[in-house]
C-alpha cells in the first residue's frame, strides 16, 4: 500500500525489538522511503513499558551508527487495526499476538514471524537478555538481514 505501516514486537521491548526497528528505520531513511513507512516496536507484555532499550542493545547500535531514541510501550488494539505488518520475534510473540489479534474486530495487520524474511533461513530470533554481547550482536546481524528483505519485497 502507498503508507505501508509496520511494527516490531518482541516480549518486553527492550532487546530485540528496538533493535529490529532502529534497523528498519535506519534502512528506510538510507533508501529515502520515510513517507512510505510508519514503524514502531511494542511489547506483548507490560514489564518493561516506558524503560528505555537494554544498554547493550543501544550499544551495539551505536557500534553500527545508529541511535535510538525508544521507550518500551505494549501493543495496543488499535495497532492489529492500523499496522499492515507485525513482525515478531519468535513462536510464543506470534502465539500470544494471533490470540490477541482474535479478539479485535477488523484487525487488517499481517502477523508473521520477522525470520521468515532471512534469507539465511534463521527463523527465530532468539533473546539476547541472558546473553552477552555477542549474542546482541548476533540479533542485529539477524534483524538487519531480515529487514532489508522484508523492504525490498514491500518496497
Amino acid at each position: 500500500s502507498e503508507n505501508s505501516l509496520e511494527s516490531l514486537v518482541s516480549i518486553g521491548n527492550i532487546c530485540r525489538s528496538p533493535i529490529a526497528e532502529a534497523v528498519f528505520r535506519k534502512l528506510v531513511s538510507d533508501e529515502k522511503l520515510e513517507h512510505k513507512w510508519r514503524t514502531d516496536s511494542a511489547a506483548v507484555s507490560d514489564w518493561n513499558v516506558g524503560r528505555f532499550p537494554d544498554s547493550r542493545a543501544l550499544s551495539c547500535l551505536r557500534i553500527h551508527g545508529i541511535e535510538t531514541a525508544h521507550k518500551a510501550r505494549q501493543i495496543t488494539k488499535e495497532d492489529f487495526q492500523t499496522f499492515d505488518h507485525i513482525l515478531c520475534m519468535d513462536e510464543s510473540n506470534l502465539r500470544d499476538l494471533n490470540r490477541k489479534s482474535n479478539q479485535v474486530k477488523d484487525c487488517k495487520a499481517k502477523i508473521e514471524l520477522l525470520g521468515t524474511y532471512d534469507p539465511q533461513k534463521q527463523l527465530i530470533i532468539e533473546d539476547p537478555y541472558y546473553g552477552n554481547e555477542k549474542d546482541f550482536e548476533t540479533v542485529y546481524e539477524q534483524c538487519l538481514r531480515c529487514c532489508k528483505a522484508f523492504l525490498e519485497k514491500y518496497h
